[in-house]
């Protein structure tokens, strides 16, 4: 075959591959590196011995997200304060209604759950769960038995529990939920953002060890409305807002002459009240939210 058509081959299957590997790895720096790993593989594979190249590419793109994960995850236990998912705006924002679950899958919520599980459960939940590969197909992927593809899945169902990616709420109420935020950050009042609030909302902050931040995540509305009040609202006052899609859901920018200092992003109850508020202060992880949106399947 011919190195474009390799290429255009290849191509074809990018945007999966990647909204794949996001998911898995929690960072699109890692994805691309998978990614881009599995592209030269594909370069260098003997093509005789492809008969499926879909499958093979998801094969090689998952066995390579896995090791990743593998390393990333002592890197991860040693972390400094709450880590959080790499935050991305993607090119889909515009449409929000399309592939509702698909797009439920990519917030930092059910990011932070799919942590719980061990690489090889959390590639077999996605890929059969999220993406509908069937187990035999999701097995072969894995280089296991179809019998140990179930209960990675099954195991998996159990460790998410009821939290499995959820319809987004209407983007109207997202914005409703925004403003009542920003409001009390930039007020201190938060009478308003308190009635918009589950019982059980969390709030996590991610500096990296690189900028100071809340360390501990805060439980509980008493918590949350105290470090909003007395700390955000004077931390933020100077701060612009610049409203946007953060992981296909609406959240903030938040600049400093100019340059991003913070992205914030939220996720709902099935009541559609804010049950989490994720703030990534992180420098490595806010570097391309300024001049970057991503494609992801």
């Amino acid at each position: 075959m011919e190195e474009h058509d390799l290429t255009s081959q290849f191509e074809a299957h990018r945007t999966f591959l990647i909204g794949l590997a996001y998911r898995i790895l929690g960072t699109f720096a890692d994805a691309e590196d998978a990614v881009q790993d599995t592209f030269v593989k594909w370069h260098q594979a003997d093509r005789t011995k492809i008969l499926n190249p879909p499958g093979w590419l998801t094969a090689t793109c998952t066995r390579r997200c896995i090791d990743i994960l593998q390393s990333a995850q002592h890197t991860r236990v040693q972390y400094f304060g709450s880590w959080l998912p790499e935050p991305v705006q993607l090119t889909s924002d515009d449409n929000p209604e399309a592939g509702l679950e698909l797009s439920s899958s990519l917030s930092v919520a059910f990011l932070l759950v799919l942590e719980r599980l061990a690489p090889k459960e959390r590639a077999a939940y996605l890929l059969h769960e999220i993406f509908d590969q069937p187990y035999a197909d999701v097995a072969a992927h894995l280089g296991i038995e179809e019998a140990a593809c179930r209960k990675l899945v099954s195991r998996a169902r159990t460790n998410i529990g009821r939290e499995k990616p959820r319809n987004r709420v209407p983007r109207e109420r997202q914005r409703e939920l925004l403003d009542a935020f920003r409001s009390a950050v930039s007020t201190g009042r938060t009478e308003q953002l308190a009635a918009l609030m589950s019982g059980d909302i969390e709030l996590r902050a991610d500096g990296g060890g690189r900028v100071p931040t809340q360390a501990a995540p805060i439980f509980g509305g008493s918590g949350v409305l105290t470090f909003i009040r007395d700390q955000l609202s004077g931390y933020w006052a100077a701060y612009d807002w610049r409203p946007t899609a953060i992981n296909g859901a609406l959240g903030a920018l938040l600049l400093e002459e100019g340059r991003i200092a913070a992205s914030v992003s939220f996720a709902y109850d099935d009541g559609g009240s804010i049950s989490g508020i994720y703030i990534t202060r992180n420098p490595e992880k806010l570097s391309r939210l300024d001049h970057m949106k991503v494609a992801l399947q």
